[in-house]
């Protein structure tokens, strides 16, 4: 279910507080292609199903990027900051990990929490950490903690 965050104010009050959980979505081959083809990595632990076997994951994995670059669908599964908020953008991240691998065909998803959030003229700035997990691991897959604006 998605969280509502009523503008700034309501952004603000919750900092430290978990905001959303997004759906479970599945990493098809597909994808993964798309992707390697978009950014022109073509590694074999990424596309190649028989040579994958033998390799250190002993599967074909997404890619590490692939995984981060769910975040603006996933975000918005989560939460929605409406109210004032006419329009947000990414502006950087501060952590970045890939701490486990996302073997294709597996289900991911992404909670975020709220860290930070500063005002500035004409909107604000906030840090959220995202937190990508593999249905049944143990592991995330990626922990970042992004940084973002949204303007008035």
């Amino acid at each position: 279910m998605t969280t509502q965050i009523d503008g700034i104010d309501d952004l603000k009050s919750r900092i430290g507080k978990q905001i959303g959980f997004s759906e479970w979505h599945t990493i098809t081959p597909a994808q993964v292609q798309l992707f390697a083809d978009a950014t022109g990595d073509h590694q074999w632990i990424h596309l190649d199903e028989e040579r994958a076997k033998a390799g250190p994951f002993g599967m074909t994995i997404a890619h590490g990027y692939l995984t981060l670059s769910l975040a603006p669908m996933l975000m918005s599964e989560a939460f929605v900051i409406g109210g004032d908020v006419k329009m947000g953008v990414n502006y950087g991240a501060n952590k970045l990990r890939f701490t486990a691998p996302v073997p294709v065909g597996s289900r991911v998803r992404m909670g975020a929490t709220l860290q930070a959030v500063e005002e500035f003229t004409g909107g604000a700035q906030y840090i959220v950490e995202l937190i990508f997990e593999i249905e049944d691991s143990e592991r995330p897959a990626c922990v970042a903690e992004c940084i973002y604006r949204v303007y008035t």
